[in-house]
């Protein structure tokens, strides 16, 4: 059930017998030159439909622009600034929560989205209780992200080995051309690639990172590969989903 193509008596409906809804967040940032610039919200779009699906769940409008600011040097990157994104996520799960939303799983695809998210969430639980929302103190707030379940990280590892790397991964990469077949991109990827290398700024990240990629082959990637790998994932998060969806 998609939030919106629903409507809001579906959604009354629905609160009667589930206080729970995903949220979708990636990014909009460089993925390398074979990595589509929407690969971070494109797989947690497509894996949060897919649990969805799977556990009877609403699932929230994607959050398509997160927290990257270290890839601006690179044309085509978007990013929210921290303040910026907790103030979006705040006012998002404020609405939510009056309607009676009370658990709100989001299902990431960044990891320059995480310190802020669980920031956010701070900030979100102290607001609800400044305003007096009822129920506040039942709202809860959870992040699963997708690349980071251990089954996607066993196969992953098991499929790429060193050079599935940490950013434009031949995993993300492989999820995107199963999703978008029609989307698949060639160029030519130099055999050296850096990696190691701490992440401060803009500038520093292009000049550290050059081609955009950390430590990574993307042309090993597939769209076959790419559905064991949402595959594992939809599993793995539904089951996430559920469990905190039903702890207290």
């Amino acid at each position: 059930m998609l939030l919106h193509l629903s409507t809001w008596q579906e959604v009354e409906a629905y609160l009667q017998q589930s206080r729970g809804i995903i949220f979708p967040i990636g990014s909009t940032e460089q993925h390398g030159p074979t990595g589509l610039i929407g690969t971070d919200a494109i797989c947690a779009e497509a894996i949060a439909r897919g649990v969805g699906e799977a556990t009877q769940a609403i699932v929230g409008p994607t959050i398509n622009v997160g927290m990257a600011l270290h890839h601006t040097a690179f044309p085509g990157s978007i990013s929210l600034r921290p303040s910026t994104m907790i103030l979006v996520l705040r006012d998002y799960i404020t609405c939510l929560a009056k309607a009676g939303f009370t658990k709100f799983y989001f299902i990431n695809g960044h990891g320059g989205n995480i310190a802020t998210l669980k920031a956010a969430f701070s900030e979100i639980y102290a607001h609800l209780e400044d305003i007096q929302i009822p129920n506040a103190q039942r709202v809860q707030c959870q992040v699963g992200n997708w690349f980071m379940c251990g089954s996607v990280y066993k196969l992953a590892k098991e499929l790429y080995g060193d050079q599935e790397g940490s950013h434009a991964t031949p995993s993300e990469v492989a999820v995107t051309q199963f999703v978008y077949p029609e989307a698949i991109k060639q160029a030519p990827l130099s055999e050296e690639v850096a990696t190691g290398h701490r992440i401060y700024g803009a500038a520093d990240f292009r000049q550290k990172y050059p081609d955009g990629r950390m430590g990574s082959n993307p042309a090993l990637a597939t769209p076959e590969h790419g559905k064991q790998l949402y595959e594992l994932a939809v599993k793995e998060l539904s089951n996430g989903y559920l469990e905190f969806l039903n702890a207290d």
